[in-house]
C-alpha cells in the first residue's frame, strides 16, 4: 500500500509526486474549498434576501432613494453614486492583485510590493467607505413616522420631494418630555434615544404647513411609493401613528421593511468582515514579500492563495452590488 509520505533526500514531502488534484498545491486546493464553502454560504444569504424582498415586493425600500448621499455633498440627490464609486475601488483592487500574482511569477520583488500597496489600499478604503455608508444609514437624513401596524410614512412637499421632520416640527419649549424606562415604558421596554421632536410637535407642523403630504411605503404600479392626498393624510397622521422613526436598526427603519435593514447590515457586515480579514492577510503577505521570504522560497505562492480570495471577495460584492443595489 503506497504511503502518503515519502522520503525525498533528507525532507519529508506529503502530497508530492504525480498524485496531486487538478495538479495544484495543497495549499491551494484548501484555498479553493474554502472559496467553495463559502460562495455557498453567500448564495444562502442572497437568496434569502431574494424570497424576503419577493414577500413583500410592494412595500420593499427603494435603493435609489436610501443611498444617495455621497462625501461633502451635503444635501445633493445623488443616487448610488458612491456606491458605484466602491464597487470601481474593489474591482479595480482586484486588477492590481492580478499584476501583484504575475509579478511573483515572473519574480520581480518590487513590482510584487508595489501592487500589493495598491491592493491594500483599495481594500482600506472600501472598507472605510462601507462604515461611512452604515453611518448615513443608521443616522438617517429626514425620519418618517411609524404606525400601529408597522408601517412607515414619509413627508413628501407637493412635487413629491422628501421633507426632513427638522423643517416640520413646532417646537413645544413648554412641553418637557420625558423618555421611556423600564418601568414606564410600552411593553415594559426601554427608550434607548429620545427621539428629536414628538409626534405632537410633527402633527402641529403639518397641520400649519398646507404643501405637505405623506407617502406610505406602498409602491404603486410604476414602482413609485403612493402619495395621499392632504385629507386623506390628515386621516392617517390623526390616526394610528405611535411614534418617529429616525434612521435605521435591527427593529425600526424610516426607510421602510425592518427586513430591509436586517438584510443589509448582515449580508454587507459579512462580506465587509471578509475584506477587512482580505486586508489583513495582504498585510502579512506583503510584509513577508518586503523581507524576501518569497524571494529565498523561489516562490510567490502565497501571493497567489490570497489572491484567489481577494478575487473571490470582489466577485461576491458584484452580486451583493446587483442582488442588493440594483434590481
Amino acid at each position: 500500500m503506497e504511503t502518503a509520505v515519502t522520503k525525498t533526500g533528507t525532507e519529508d514531502k506529503i502530497w508530492g509526486g504525480g498524485n496531486e488534484p487538478l495538479k495544484v498545491s495543497y495549499g491551494k486546493m484548501m484555498m479553493w474549498f474554502f472559496i467553495l464553502s463559502d460562495a455557498l454560504t453567500f448564495s444562502g444569504f442572497l437568496a434569502a434576501y431574494g424570497f424576503s424582498r419577493f414577500k413583500f415586493i410592494n412595500s420593499w425600500p427603494i435603493a435609489d432613494e436610501v443611498f444617495n448621499h455621497f462625501p461633502f455633498l451635503h444635501g445633493v440627490d445623488a443616487p448610488m453614486y458612491y456606491v458605484a464609486l466602491m464597487t470601481f475601488i474593489l474591482i479595480f483592487s482586484s486588477v492590481t492583485m492580478v499584476l501583484a500574482v504575475d509579478a511573483g511569477h515572473h519574480m520581480k520583488q518590487k513590482k510584487v510590493i508595489l501592487y500589493m500597496f495598491l491592493t491594500i489600499i483599495g481594500g482600506f478604503i472600501f472598507v472605510g467607505s462601507q462604515a461611512w455608508e452604515w453611518k448615513n444609514f443608521i443616522k438617517g437624513e429626514y425620519g418618517a413616522l411609524e404606525t400601529k401596524g408597522g408601517q412607515i410614512l414619509q413627508f413628501v412637499d407637493t412635487d413629491g420631494h422628501r421633507v426632513a421632520l427638522k423643517d416640520i416640527a413646532i417646537v413645544n419649549t413648554h412641553n418637557e418630555r420625558v423618555q421611556h424606562e423600564n418601568k414606564n415604558g410600552v411593553w415594559y421596554d426601554k427608550e434607548k434615544v429620545l427621539p428629536a421632536f414628538s409626534v405632537e410637535e410633527i402633527k402641529a407642523g403639518f397641520s400649519k404647513n398646507k404643501d405637505l403630504l405623506l407617502r406610505t411605503q406602498i409602491l404603486t404600479e410604476k414602482g413609485a411609493k403612493t402619495i395621499l392626498t392632504r385629507e386623506e393624510s390628515l386621516k392617517r397622521l390623526n390616526g394610528d401613528v405611535i411614534g418617529i422613526v429616525e434612521g435605521a436598526n435591527m427593529v425600526h427603519n424610516e426607510y421602510g421593511n425592518p427586513l430591509f435593514a436586517n438584510f443589509f447590515f448582515f449580508i454587507t457586515g459579512f462580506h465587509g468582515f471578509h475584506v477587512f480579514s482580505g486586508v489583513i492577510i495582504n498585510i502579512i503577505i506583503f510584509i513577508n514579500v518586503i523581507l524576501g521570504t518569497y524571494e529565498k522560497r523561489k516562490n510567490y505562492e502565497m501571493v497567489e492563495k490570497v489572491g484567489l480570495y481577494w478575487h473571490f471577495v470582489d466577485l461576491v460584492w458584484v452580486f451583493v452590488f446587483t442582488f442588493f443595489y440594483l434590481v
